[in-house]
């Protein structure tokens, strides 16, 4: 079974759903090798979760960093929020690990939870085990939950251990690939014979383990099937080699609160876990620190958290950006919560915290040799879902708001602002309501700013519903040279998508080609604010006739009188609402897709079609039109429909006429 290279660190995720367990995880994990220390009188974790944003909330809502040893050996490990409006700050750590294990509770009502986490692994093929947490609390069969959960993993579950029950209670467990039992006991698990009443069934669970590894090596397959027993060491070399490959996913069980199975889950990382090689040839890192994010800490500046690949990594040591830049190392740290420990080196596979590198940004590869490293799968930028219209309370902030604002946007990878010209909006975008109230907390706190939110501005649009003719004269005598323009347009409707085009028809000099773009840039002011008080589309301006005095005529009067034409015509032409239709495409899970199409139909949503999602077991994807004024509160609602699961992607793809009820409360003039 292969050990640790002598030198290299190797990394864990902890992945999975909300209130799965994985921050108490890794404080088990922290204790039992005594890397941290349970915290007298209870009362909270002691490493993770150590911002008062995740305290409150109680579950991550970004990255926790810790490392410890085990015998002899050292492990980086990345608590991961399970939460979807926080996975973001996941996105360019996930590819650097070694293993994820993937946290799930006992209880196969919450299986699907466990997809989009699962997916994601093996897009990226990052090997992963399963440990179920809470087994202490168990109250069906393990092999029921097993089938609970098989259709949410591509690759086949191998339960690595059944369970010893003690009347309703688990007990224990028995390692099915040591063949030995062990009773949960605090500390160090007892080991002890395997219970008579339990042998047949123990047999039977490790004959299945067998088949399932055997499908992957015909040499096991041969043996099975000519009823030779198979080396212990051949079946922990399959074990390692298929869940390596991605062929398998081992599933461990334990109780990380009293810290039963932590102790073989230890064993398990020492023997099996990938080294860090292979990580470094899934990202190309040559010789580097891969950055898996960034942030702002107080005096310490910006932090570059990276994992080091290919070698060592000394303070000092000078790194090459993707574009060429040149930097140097200003510390080394290595994190254990929100406690820094300043290192002069860190050894290969180590995760740590790199300072004064200012240029540093998620995803990026900071290169030791000499040249640029670019990932070899660059991080995918998520769209937002949930955005809110922001300003600071009090306008002397506006500075210190603008880059409080940069500075978490470049921290969280999941957020964007935008500024909204035409409506004179700010707007902060997120992956939920959540996600963007936990930005507004944080520019309170880490920068004393407080803000005023509102909801995002449709943009309306108006159209005409019928064609007039229409002339207008500009005059003005003021002493001196005055103004005189006199213009006829001719104005039609168009087809929706058109936009505005501006043609002329002019005779005999009758508007000098000259003055003729100055009419159209009048025309083009008018339609900037139509009668119903948003800008027009859609229609046709011809300019067919005019007027001019040989003093009083300019550029400028001509462009007024544009203006006042176009302003006038419309008027007689009828004016129409428009607002701006989004193509939906929502993911949710089968059971909750009848649901989700019924919110969207209440929200005046047009369904298009729904059909399996591909390679996604159970699960659907709808297409549906959406007027984007019913988006803004979406994802709540449909995320409290799929256990908080569901998603969606939204595009503009065209103008619809709104009347009615509606139409007029859009029209209304906002109160002052």
């Amino acid at each position: 079974m292969p050990i640790q290279s002598e030198g290299s660190v190797r990394a864990l995720a902890l992945v999975g759903p909300v209130s799965a367990g994985k921050t108490t995880l890794m404080e088990a994990l922290l204790r039992a090798t005594g890397a941290a220390h349970a915290r007298s009188g209870g009362g909270g974790e002691m490493v993770g979760d150590s911002s008062p944003e995740a305290r409150a909330r109680g579950h991550s809502v970004e990255l926790n960093l810790a490392g410890f040893e085990f015998m002899g050996d050292r492990y980086a490990v990345i608590d991961c929020p399970g939460s979807l409006e926080f996975c973001a700050d996941l996105d360019a750590a996930l590819p650097a690990v070694d293993l994820a294990i993937v946290v799930a509770e006992p209880d196969p009502g919450k299986a699907q939870l466990l997809q989009p986490t699962l997916r994601e692994l093996e897009r990226l093929g990052v090997p992963h085990a399963l440990f179920i947490n809470k087994m202490d609390q168990a109250k069906g069969a393990l092999p029921d939950l097993l089938a609970a959960l098989a259709p949410a993993s591509a690759a086949p579950l191998v339960a690595r251990q059944i369970p010893i029950w003690e009347g309703d209670k688990v007990a224990g467990f028995i390692d099915l690939a040591l063949e030995r039992a062990f009773v949960w006991r605090p500390g160090e698990p007892m080991q002890s014979e395997i219970p008579a009443e339990l042998r047949d069934a123990e047999a039977e669970a490790r004959f299945h383990m067998l088949e399932q590894i055997a499908d992957f090596d015909d040499e096991l397959l041969e043996q099975l099937l000519s009823d030779v027993t198979p080396s212990r060491d051949a079946v922990f070399a399959d074990l390692v080699r298929e869940m390596n490959a991605g062929l398998i996913v081992p599933v461990f069980f334990g109780s990380a609160s009293n810290g039963f199975g932590v102790q073989r889950l230890l064993k398990a990382l020492r023997h099996e876990c990938p080294p860090p090689q292979r990580a470094a040839e899934r990202l190309g890192v040559e010789r580097g620190a891969y950055v898996l994010k960034t942030a702002y800490a107080g005096q310490s500046g910006k932090l570059a958290y990276a994992r080091v690949f290919g070698g060592g990594l000394d303070d000092g040591a000078e790194v090459t950006l993707p574009g060429g830049e040149r930097s140097r190392v200003g510390g080394l740290s290595t994190v254990l919560g929100g406690a820094l420990r300043k290192i002069s080196s860190a050894p290969p596979g180590e995760v740590v915290a790199i300072g004064k590198v200012e240029q540093a940004m998620a995803g990026q590869i900071l290169s030791l040799t000499g040249r640029p490293q670019a990932a070899r799968e660059a991080v995918r930028p998520r769209r937002p879902l949930f955005a809110v219209a922001l300003a600071a309370r009090n306008r002397k902030d506006d500075v210190r708001l603008s880059g409080a604002l940069g500075k978490l946007i470049e921290e969280d990878p999941g957020l964007t602002l935008t500024h909204d010209a035409e409506a004179r909006q700010m707007l902060l975008a997120g992956q939920g309501e959540g996600h963007v109230r936990l930005v507004l907390e944080r520019l309170k706190r880490r920068f004393g700013v407080e803000i005023d939110t509102a909801q995002p501005k449709t943009a309306y649009r108006e159209t005409i519903q019928r064609g007039v003719s229409h002339r207008a004269r500009h005059k003005k005598q003021s002493g001196g040279h005055g103004q005189f323009a006199d213009v006829t347009i001719e104005v039609r409707p168009l087809p929706r998508g058109s936009g505005f085009v501006f043609a002329q028809r002019i005779v005999g000099g009758a508007v000098p080609k000259q003055w003729i773009p100055a009419v159209e840039q009048g025309v083009r002011d008018g339609l900037e604010r139509g009668p119903l008080g948003f800008p027009v589309t859609d229609l046709e301006v011809t300019l067919t006739d005019g007027q001019t005095h040989s003093v009083d005529s300019s550029e400028m009067a001509f462009r007024i009188a544009g203006r006042t034409a176009i302003e006038e015509a419309l008027r007689a032409c009828g004016s129409v609402l428009l607002e701006p239709i989004e193509k939906l495409i929502v993911y949710s899970p089968s059971p909750s897709a009848s649901n989700v199409t019924s919110a969207l139909t209440a929200r005046r949503g047009q369904i298009l079609g729904l059909g399996p999602r591909e390679d996604w077991r159970g699960w659907e994807r709808i297409e549906a039109y959406l007027p984007q004024s019913e988006r803004q509160q979406l994802i709540a609602e449909l995320r409290g429909l799929t256990q908080g699961l569901g998603a969606f992607e939204a595009d503009f793809d065209h103008m619809s006429e709104l009347t009615g009820r509606l139409a007029e409360e859009a029209s209304r003039p906002a109160p002052a």
